[in-house]
């Protein structure tokens, strides 16, 4: 029966995720069944997606066209918007023809961050894999020579001593006329649909609930994040929390479906005949 049912969630420690999850996961918002929440970085969750390890999970897009076969998106949780994208930064200016041949260090090789630059085509240089907190070190140490920065550090990398190279959603957003999507909740394709459609319901209104009393969920929050400025936080969701986190109606999907295709094509993969969202 649906309503003894146990569903695994996977989900990120990011202040965007757990503004959004904490109604849910505190019991503010009904649900049918029980969630079991596992909290890790998110490259290990695009990893744990791969062998379809979670019911429901927060993902990359990066890693959308290699697991699109096995699990569907929400319409609700997800990371997307305008002036939410990845920045590159270096600890000295680097020219444009510099770019081609630089190492890059990449917080997962499964990111939207990393397909980004892929799409982009203007690094081939060595990728250097890494925790997305340990790429600005890397950069500040000269371990790399560019670093992709994202999470917290779009506000904080200037207090380490390094400069902006280039603003990957501004390059994203000027090629192709779309919000950039960075992040998305996924179900299996193997759950009932009633219960995955109860989960997406469900997202929508904790965050809801966030918004009408985010007070109550500052500390949670605060006690996941990479950074504990409250002005980092705070800016953190006010930048990767969207109207699109709610609902990803039908700009969402159409910026969604434009990444995922351009990636799936660039891997030489097909889209899913049952297409990619619930």
């Amino acid at each position: 029966m649906l309503n003894s049912q146990n569903l695994s969630l996977g989900l990120s420690p990011c202040p965007n995720d757990t503004y959004i999850f904490y109604a849910l996961l505190h019991g503010l918002v009904p649900v049918p069944f029980r969630l079991k929440p596992h909290l890790a970085d998110v490259e290990k969750l695009n990893s744990l997606a791969m062998h379809g390890v979670f019911d429901v999970t927060k993902l990359s897009l990066g890693v959308v066209p290699n697991i699109m076969q096995s699990y569907a998106l929400l319409s609700s949780g997800s990371a997307l918007g305008w002036g939410v994208g990845p920045l590159i930064v270096a600890s000295e200016p680097l020219s444009a023809s510099a770019w081609r041949k630089a190492r890059v260090a990449v917080p997962g090789i499964m990111t939207t961050a990393n397909l980004l630059l892929d799409l982009h085509g203007g690094f081939q240089g060595e990728r250097k894999e890494m925790l997305f907190s340990d790429v600005m070190p890397a950069v500040r140490c000269g371990a790399a020579d560019l670093g992709v920065i994202i999470h917290e550090g779009r506000f904080t990398y200037q207090s380490l001593g390094l400069i902006k190279i280039l603003d990957l959603g501004e390059w994203w957003e000027g090629a192709f006329h779309v919000p950039l999507p960075l992040g998305a909740i996924a179900v299996r394709r193997d759950i009932p649909k009633q219960a995955a459609l109860a989960v997406q319901k469900a997202i929508a209104e904790s965050l809801a609930c966030a918004n009408s009393h985010p007070e109550a969920c500052r500390k949670f929050v605060r006690g996941y994040a990479q950074e504990i400025e409250e002005e980092v936080i705070q800016s953190h969701i006010r930048t990767f929390v969207t109207d699109f986190s709610c609902d990803l109606g039908q700009a969402g999907r159409a910026a969604i479906e434009e990444l995922v295709g351009r990636a799936a094509t660039l891997r030489g993969m097909e889209m899913p005949a049952a297409g990619l969202f619930l």
